[in-house]
């Protein structure tokens, strides 16, 4: 059955998330000071990438919310926790307007949008929430390019459950067979769609490799000849 639709991932698959972070936080370290406990701004960078993909998980989980996520990162990271909500939601505000001016789309997002645009139908599956994404589509110029942008915090269920996959097929009206999704988690991303029923591509931008029985592309370049050339992806791809 051919493939109809492109869901979307938006965290370091269209969007570069990791370099906005990185240069985000080493502006607002650049203005607030480095914090006890971190020898450098590198060193202060990786915990709160670890910090982060910790609270993450936390949300996916159904832990906690999508601003209690954002405050309990400042308390691990500033090892304070008896920071009241009010204090951590301040200090990452001040960091988010570093973060916010640090967005931009990888390079090569609008030019696949553009030579997809009329063979293919596009939406946004996302762990994050929806106003959040929904801004950060906007803001980069994009949002009205997906037909339904599908995200976790407001579903109760996320990637890599089949159930996030189910209810962004079922907000465009096409089954999962029909419908290719692509991110850049090899699990969380590729092998959860695959596992639900649907195309699972695995971007991986860093060539990290392996993984043969997952279908992985290593740029978005990529994805026009996948997609056409055999919509029934009868085997994972060779490419990168």
């Amino acid at each position: 059955m051919p493939i109809r639709a492109v869901l979307w991932d938006i965290d370091d698959t269209i969007f570069d998330y990791a370099n906005a972070d990185r240069v985000g936080m080493s502006r607002h370290l650049g203005d607030v000071g480095l914090p006890d406990g971190y020898a450098s701004v590198e060193e202060a960078l990786a915990a709160w990438k670890r910090i982060t993909d910790v609270h993450w998980a936390r949300v996916a989980a159904g832990l906690t919310d999508f601003e209690g996520q954002r405050r309990d990162r400042v308390r691990e990271f500033l090892g304070a926790p008896g920071m009241t909500d009010d204090e951590a939601g301040e200090w990452f505000g001040r960091h988010i307007a570093h973060y916010e001016a640090a967005w931009a789309l990888f390079p090569d997002t609008l030019p696949v949008l553009d030579l997809l645009a009329r063979d293919y139908r596009h939406a946004v599956l996302s762990n994050s929430s929806l106003a959040n994404q929904e801004r950060k589509l906007r803001t980069l110029g994009v949002l009205d390019r997906f037909e339904a942008v599908v995200c976790a915090v407001e579903l109760g269920v996320s990637k890599p459950e089949a159930g996030a996959f189910l209810a962004a097929c079922e907000a465009i009206g096409l089954p999962p067979e029909e419908v290719a999704y692509v991110g850049d988690q090899p699990d969380i991303d590729a092998r959860g769609a695959t596992e639900a029923g649907l195309t699972g591509i695995w971007l991986d931008r860093a060539q990290v490799g392996g993984r043969p029985e997952l279908t992985r592309i290593t740029g978005l370049d990529q994805l026009a000849p996948l997609l056409r050339g055999d919509t029934r992806f009868g085997a994972p791809s060779t490419f990168g």
